[in-house]
């Protein structure tokens, strides 16, 4: 991954949410205290931030380090001990985690496990109190059996093909160069990446070339020499992605390189939605343009597929956002770019349906790994206040 990417999405962003629990930290552990009734108005009612107990944080590979250390400060910020599971698919990652991290944290309360499928298949037969996840549906699924089995309630925070609807009425070059950032930071390997665009024949035909243009402006005329585009994880999801390639015709890019994992910033065109590229997340550098007539068809396709992890819109003119934002669900929408809403703290990130459950960042990640226990701390005396509710019951009383 190139320096600045890296050091954007996996440093600058765990700091702003470290910085965000240590400075609020103080307000966010107090008892909120909460209307009462005419019953209990010399009483005290409050809701207590309790922590679960002993949390389950499985990482995955893609921010091996962001989508590790984020729900971890929530976790400990709530109170709760932890056990960490980073991702076994980037072993530099895991293995700086598992030396560095029992440094710094108390052994008895946190612990990191480094452990493959089978090994965490064996890690989740364990009782847990609270179990965060991100990674694919299909692990999501299993992870959420698991947890079933011991009534474990769980935050999934997962993937899905996000799409990204472009009007007719915009300006194209802006457009082009937020979707081409969007699309091939860390080489297209973002869960919140756009993953296909919806837009007219029209507007293809006036995107191409200034999709053409962004890409040659961010990566030169040769992207493979360029120190600011990423790779593929590994050869088993270069493999994947490469067979990708083949829907829809190439319209920019294409060129692939196994033995470096080096595939091109590529744009497809006049893609089908039945074409294999659509049936999956692409979770990589290409990106498919599918024909829509108008924004209600776009709208209309939105809705018959599952239900992404954000919608992105863009249009000059905001009815247009707006009409997206209205009529589709997903977990998180941004309009005019891409990404951008994933840096706000102040926001809630997470899926829906099976782009995922629950949410965090900021305050959002502390509820998350806190339960919110109803407390009432009656008054001994004023028994008379009491008696109406006593029997015998009569009607008067």
């Amino acid at each position: 991954q190139p320096l600045f990417e890296a050091e954007y999405s996996e440093i600058l962003l765990c700091k702003n949410e470290l910085h965000d629990a240590l400075n609020n930290l103080s307000h966010w552990v107090k008892d909120e205290h909460v209307d009462k009734n005419l019953v209990t108005r010399l009483d005290s009612a409050f809701i207590r931030k309790d922590p679960y107990g002993v949390v389950l944080i499985i990482a995955p590979w893609n921010y091996p380090i962001h989508l590790l250390l984020v729900p971890l400060i929530g976790a400990i910020a709530a109170g709760n001990c932890v056990v960490i599971k980073p991702s076994e698919m980037t072993k530099k990652t895991e293995r700086l985690v598992a030396e560095a991290l029992p440094s710094y944290l108390d052994k008895d309360s946190f612990a990191v496990v480094t452990a493959d499928v089978q090994e965490t298949t064996q890690l989740l037969e364990n009782k847990f109190d609270y179990i965060f996840f991100t990674g694919s549906s299909s692990v999501g699924r299993s992870v959420m059996a698991a947890a079933a089995k011991h009534l474990t309630p769980v935050t999934l925070e997962l993937g899905g093909k996000n799409p990204c609807y472009v009007s007719d009425n915009c300006d194209v070059q802006n457009v082009a160069r937020r979707v081409t950032w969007g699309r091939f930071f860390n080489a297209g390997q973002t869960c919140i990446a756009p993953d296909y665009v919806l837009c007219s024949l029209e507007m293809q035909e006036k995107l191409l070339p200034a999709l053409r243009e962004a890409i040659t402006e961010f990566y030169g005329p040769n992207p493979q020499e360029s120190p600011d585009f990423g790779r593929i994880v590994g050869d088993k999801q270069f493999q994947r992605v490469q067979v990708l390639l083949r829907s829809g015709r190439v319209a920019i890019g294409g060129q692939t390189d196994a033995e470096t994992r080096y595939i091109a910033p590529t744009v497809l065109a006049d893609v089908q939605p039945s074409d294999p590229i659509m049936q999956e997340e692409v979770f990589g550098p290409i990106l498919p343009i599918v024909i829509v007539a108008t924004a209600d068809k776009a709208i209309d396709f939105i809705n018959s597929q599952e239900r992404p992890l954000v919608v992105y819109a863009f249009s000059s003119n905001d009815k247009e956002v707006n009409k997206v934002l209205e009529r589709t669900s997903s977990g998180g929408f941004c309009g005019n770019d891409t990404l951008m809403h994933f840096t706000l703290n102040s926001l809630p990130f997470g899926g829906i349906g099976s782009s995922g459950l629950g949410m965090y960042h900021g305050k959002f990640t502390f509820d998350t790994f806190t339960h919110h226990r109803g407390c009432l701390h009656r008054n001994m005396g004023l028994e008379t206040l009491n008696a109406l509710r006593y029997p015998p019951y009569s009607q008067p009383k």
